[in-house]
């Protein structure tokens, strides 16, 4: 009975941490793997920083794209040169889910 609750404690703790890590890939401040998620933006095709799928239902990050000043976190200005980070848009295997909003740019 020991090594039964011993397996099944350690079998919760796993599948406690699995659940909690896969909840977003951005975390609570707006950052993906050190990157602020706001600012100039370049689409590539291939070598992105980031990998980016758009969906219309439990998106990662709400982004907002702007003409100027994107300096909070979920809005983003396309260009093609002097990026802060570069994306690649893919149907599958993203590294975050985004959505386009028009207002409320951000995390959850």
């Amino acid at each position: 009975m020991r090594k039964f609750t011993t397996i099944f404690t350690v079998f919760f703790i796993f599948a406690m941490t699995v659940t909690a890590s896969a909840a977003s890939a951005v975390n609570k401040d707006g950052y993906y793997k050190g990157i602020k998620l706001c600012g100039k933006v370049k689409v590539v095709e291939h070598f992105a920083d980031i990998k980016v799928k758009v969906v219309n239902a439990f998106p990662d990050l709400r982004v907002k794209v702007v003409d100027s000043f994107p300096n909070k976190i979920g809005e983003w200005k396309f260009v093609e040169y002097g990026e802060d980070f570069t994306v690649q848009f893919v149907d599958s295997f993203p590294d975050i889910k985004i959505k386009y909003v028009t207002s409320f740019p951000g995390v959850d």
